[in-house]
Order: structure tokens, then C-alpha cells, then sequence
């Protein structure tokens, strides 16, 4: 490459990082403006985390936004929330779906794993230096997640060397209220020891809408073969990994479940694992 061209590529590029940071900016302060006429916030804090090319929509990117913000009636609380929106520079918007298929792009521009999230904790089978990390997030309650979780596990398992499994506890409250106590009694369990937590997990027999404490753990301790109490659930080490599993899941932007991610990239189709030589 002649010197010219050297100096018009490396122009180029120093131009097209200003642009992105320009309108990373204009987002963000329109966000922040928006967000501002809400009556019951106190304050709004935006900022752009991260810019994802759309591949079938040139000049638009994906903007991964963090927004904090305190309430006005409890103003020593803050709340965050991460989310997706789409931008050419000019025009902005929550939702993009592809007419062809229906898929939205916010369910297919999702973060990547970090090295971070990957905790010994987390690691349920498999080498750390397989040659391919999965991680699971779910909720044992979920039917998709009976339907899938265990089965996929199992294979992955029997090949230690090529699959390094991670496992991320997510409950969905609001459905499954008793998968909340569950992945608690679940965690106790690993953390004192017990092997297999994870698959005797999703043979525990129990009402998903289930809110009493003892039959909850009663059902848990049956099926694990353990016998954790509240007292067990209430260790601050116990607390630290699901709120480490609640974390990861918040910064990767989880919603729904089983969500699989593969070598750092969520899984869609979440098979990727059978295709594996």
C-alpha cells in the first residue's frame, strides 16, 4: 500500500471513530432528554456502552444504553436498566424486526460474554480449556428449560475436553415464583458440595406458583438428596453467586429463558453444540 493510501485509510478510520463517537453523544442526550420528562424521576444518568453494525441495514448501528436513575419517592434509590436501541444518526428507535422472518434485531444484537463472567462457580462440567465455552442461563421451572437444559447438558457432558458447560441460575419470578427459593436451595447445595446440583434441579416436583418455604425445600432436598435450610440459603456466600449469576444476566441482557450463549455469542438457535466434531 502506497503512503497516500496509508494516510487516507488511517484518515478514514480516525473519521469514522469521531462520527461514531458524535452520535453516541447525540443518543445519549436525546435518551437523557426523553427520559427527563418522565414526572417521577429525579434524575437520569445515559451512556452508550457499546455500538453494533447492522449487517442488513448500512449506515444504522445498535446502541447498547445504561441508563441510572433515582425515583422521587425514594431518592437514595437508584435503578439501572440496560437496553437496546437503533440509530442512523438522524432517526431513532426501540424496535426493528425483519419483515422477511419476523425476527427482531434487539433479540439477535445482544452483548457478548466476557472472560469475567466465566466463574469457577459457574462451571458444572467440562475443562475451563475445552476448546468451546457454553453457558446456560434458566430457570428450572420454565417448560422450554425441562424440555432442553437437561438433555443438552448430558451430552456435554460426556465430552469434557470440547465443551467447559457454564450454568447460570434465572428465575422468572413473576411466572415461576418458587424457581426464586429453588435456585437459592440449589446454590446452597453446590456450595457445600453436593455433585449433580444442576440436574437433579430439574427433577424437583413441585407447583411453580408454589410460595411456601418448607415445601419448597422439602421438594428441593428430595430430589438433590441434601438438606439445606434457610439458614443455609441466607450464607452471604450464597447470596454473592446468585447475585453474581443475576449480574452477568442483567449485563448480557437476558430475557427470557433457556438463553444459550456459545464460544461468547448468543445462541439462537441454541444447537450450535450438536454441530461439533
Amino acid at each position: 500500500m502506497s503512503l497516500m493510501l496509508k494516510l487516507l485509510a488511517t484518515t478514514l478510520l480516525v473519521s469514522s471513530f469521531a462520527y461514531a463517537q458524535d452520535t453516541s453523544k447525540k443518543i445519549a442526550d436525546f435518551l437523557s432528554d426523553e427520559f427527563s420528562e418522565n414526572p417521577r424521576l429525579n434524575s437520569v444518568d445515559v451512556e452508550v456502552s457499546d455500538v453494533v453494525p447492522l449487517k442488513d441495514l448500512k449506515s444504522w448501528n445498535a446502541y447498547v444504553i445504561d441508563v441510572k436513575a433515582t425515583l422521587k419517592d425514594k431518592p437514595k434509590e437508584t435503578i439501572s436498566q440496560r437496553m437496546i436501541w437503533f440509530s442512523n444518526g438522524e432517526i431513532i428507535t426501540k424496535e426493528l424486526t425483519k419483515m422477511s422472518s419476523g425476527e427482531s434485531l434487539t433479540d439477535l444484537v445482544k452483548p457478548d460474554m466476557k472472560p469475567a463472567f466465566y466463574a469457577k462457580s459457574n462451571l458444572i462440567y467440562g475443562n475451563e480449556n475445552a476448546k468451546h465455552k457454553v453457558a446456560i442461563f434458566s430457570d428450572p421451572l420454565c417448560p422450554f428449560c425441562r424440555g432442553y437444559v437437561p438433555g443438552a447438558i448430558k451430552e456435554m457432558k460426556e465430552q469434557p475436553d470440547k465443551f467447559a458447560v457454564y450454568y447460570y441460575h434465572f428465575p422468572l419470578p413473576r411466572l415461576h415464583p418458587a424457581a426464586v427459593l429453588l435456585v437459592q436451595a440449589a446454590a446452597a447445595a453446590e456450595h457445600k458440595g453436593f455433585k449433580d446440583v444442576v440436574l437433579k434441579l430439574y427433577s424437583v416436583e413441585i407447583n411453580p406458583k408454589e410460595t411456601n418455604v418448607d415445601k419448597i425445600l422439602t421438594a428441593f432436598n428430595k430430589a438433590v438428596g441434601s438438606n439445606i435450610t434457610v439458614a443455609d440459603i441466607k450464607n452471604p456466600e450464597v447470596q454473592k453467586m446468585i447475585q453474581f449469576d443475576q449480574n452477568v444476566a442483567a449485563t448480557v441482557m437476558v430475557a427470557g429463558t433457556p438463553t444459550v450463549y456459545f464460544d461468547d455469542k448468543i445462541d439462537q438457535t441454541k444447537k450450535k453444540y450438536k454441530s461439533v466434531k
